[in-house]
């Protein structure tokens, strides 16, 4: 069931997606060569904590970490561990935060120092994608439409995208309904309604799309183990407009010139 949320719930989610947005800022400034991913995911925790909310991905289901932490390969779903990042790596971060009974949702993948130049095109073009997809998440629009948004900029790229793992929607819960593919027909899926909040987020891989699930039930990583790339926004529905909840900007005062 799809809960269309009233501008007071959006406002509450908002406020959350701004503290996802500085939590990621905050976890951007120790992306660099030899930091551990473990390390990361404390200061993530920490900065959450310390700001009233709960870092919602630690404990779901048994998941052991704060933040979603994806490496080269690993698609989503990763835990935090005692790998050091290494120059030329990628490293995706996802992070949920419930503040108030609500939640907001987002994830960047980062450089870590110098990145082949064949691997950051995947990124731009992975983000570019978030980005049609959001163009086309329009009252009267259709969730199809949004999926065949994403799924044809990255295919026309070269790209493959993950089918399995989707978007979804998000309020009170992490994960709501609708599901939001990255590929799909235009004119199909839950009508795009006011008052919708939903998770919009292109997992793109630089190879075969196909997918392997690791024995920790959890890590999904790709199969031929070629670099994967995601980028997510939380956005609403809300006076016929469509409005980017989260925001990329605490990242970018953090990076400069190496923002993606």
């Amino acid at each position: 069931m799809i809960y269309l949320k009233t501008p007071e719930e959006i406002e509450l989610i908002r406020k959350a997606c701004v503290l996802a947005s500085r939590s990621l800022g905050e976890m951007a400034k120790w992306v660099t060569p030899g930091t551990t991913t473990h390390k990361i995911d404390s200061i993530a925790k920490e900065f959450i904590l310390d700001n009233g909310a709960r870092p919602a991905c630690l404990g779901y289901g048994g998941f052991p970490g704060a933040v979603c932490i994806e490496v080269n390969e690993t698609v989503v779903h990763g835990f935090p561990s005692t790998y050091c990042l290494r120059e030329g790596d990628i490293v995706g971060l996802d992070v949920v935060v419930e503040l108030d009974g609500f939640n907001g949702d987002m994830c960047y993948t980062f450089p870590v120092g110098d990145v082949d130049e064949g691997v950051l095109k995947l990124m731009r073009t992975t983000k570019e994608s978030l980005y049609k997809g959001i163009d086309a998440c329009r009252e009267g629009h259709r969730i199809g439409d949004v999926a065949n948004a994403v799924q044809t900029y990255v295919e026309r790229h070269g790209y493959s995208v993950v089918r399995e793992m989707c978007g979804h929607g998000i309020g009170r819960k992490m994960h709501e309904d609708p599901e939001v593919p990255n590929y799909g027909r235009r004119g199909t899926g839950p009508l795009i309604k006011n008052g919708m909040v939903i998770a919009i987020e292109p997992m793109v891989n630089l190879g075969s799309r196909n997918i392997v699930i690791e024995s920790d039930g959890w890590t999904c990583r790709t199969r031929d183990r070629k670099p994967s790339a995601h980028y997510e926004h939380t956005v609403a529905v809300s006076g016929g407009e469509t409005h980017i909840l989260t925001t990329f900007d605490y990242v970018k005062e953090v990076l400069g010139d190496r923002y993606i």
